[in-house]
């Protein structure tokens, strides 16, 4: 009898960060820290790409520019210092909408305790696709309660030609601050980190994002995700959640009419399912939707995995009466 790779019993719930966890941009506590005016910042990165194609670069990655700026900032020294470890002690410093931390948990508790799926071994993961600092993320009190953060990376150290029979130079009087960018993602390239979990490239380290896995043997299906998020950047994510079977929901900050105005076109649109007030509390019609949505997806995996048993399984073999028939 073949087997799959996974039970598929697990339930992504995966998040962008910006505008869908927390109000505004995960840099603030950065600008704060060094004094600097958020607004300036993002108007240089936002005429960027402009200028570049204009001295001659043709091909500018638009919304993993802001990286290369704050590195810019770092030379100049107005960043002085800026290090990972620092990146992590401001993302403490952020504030989450209503109602978050505690719903992470409470979604996984709320599955766990239902006896209809804790037979199944179901279980909630909770994932964030973000192109902001994942340091930063990792600093804030809500990395505790996810199964896997993407975003971007920085590191510290640039290692020289022949480092690997050399080693690496070193200095004892060498400031540790971010020197490179290691790792990007943008609007796109999250669907990457989409497939990721799909596959379970995140649990498992033999299996690549492209490794050829049929779709029943793949650890999380697409029809087991639920993709939030705040707006149209989102979009390549939203249509492949949603090409495949799963749901996506938009947020949008309380008493905010352009927000409102973006999630209701998406819609509109029919890029994501429904949309609601960025506020995580219990009774919320946010807090709702995504809750009966874990439900009904719990639903279907436990209907699966009935349906495997009754046909995949065979009976116990039973006494005859004596007469040919089993007792």
């Amino acid at each position: 009898m073949a087997s799959n790779i996974f039970t598929q019993t697990n339930i992504a719930v995966i998040w962008d960060f910006d505008k869908t966890l927390i109000p505004g941009y995960m840099q603030d506590p950065l600008f704060r820290y060094y004094h600097v005016d958020g607004r300036t910042f993002w108007r240089e990165v936002n005429a960027l790409p402009k200028y570049l194609r204009r001295e001659g670069h043709e091909m500018v990655a638009e919304d993993s520019i802001y990286l290369n700026h704050i590195l810019a900032y770092v030379r100049a020294g107005i960043f002085k210092g800026l290090s990972n470890r620092l990146l992590r002690e401001l993302g403490a410093e952020l504030k989450f909408y209503p109602g978050l931390p505690e719903f992470f948990p409470a979604v996984k508790e709320h599955v766990a305790k239902n006896p209809h799926f804790s037979k199944y071994d179901l279980k909630v993961e909770h994932y964030i696709v973000s192109t902001g600092l994942r340091q930063m993320i990792l600093g804030s009190k809500i990395a505790e309660h996810t199964d896997g953060i993407w975003a971007c990376e920085f590191v510290e150290c640039q290692l020289p030609p022949g480092y690997l029979t050399q080693g690496r130079p070193e200095s004892a009087d060498e400031e540790i601050t971010i020197r490179d960018i290691s790792y990007t993602i943008d609007n796109t390239t999250k669907t990457r980190a989409i497939f990721e979990i799909n596959k379970g490239v995140n649990k498992i380290s033999t299996i690549d994002v492209n490794t050829n896995i049929p779709r029943e043997d793949r650890r999380i299906p697409f029809e087991n995700m639920i993709y939030v998020a705040d707006g149209p950047s989102d979009v390549p994510v939203f249509s492949l959640v949603n090409q495949n079977g799963g749901r996506t929901f938009g947020v949008y900050s309380s008493g905010a009419k352009d927000e409102f105005a973006q999630v209701n076109e998406l819609q509109k649109q029919r890029r994501i399912h429904s949309f609601g007030e960025a506020d995580y509390r219990p009774n919320t019609h946010t807090y709702m939707w995504i809750m009966n949505a874990v439900d009904e997806i719990g639903t279907e995996i436990v209907k699966h995995r009935e349906w495997v048993l009754k046909n995949r399984v065979g009976e116990s073999p039973r006494h005859l009466d004596g007469q040919g028939e089993q007792v």
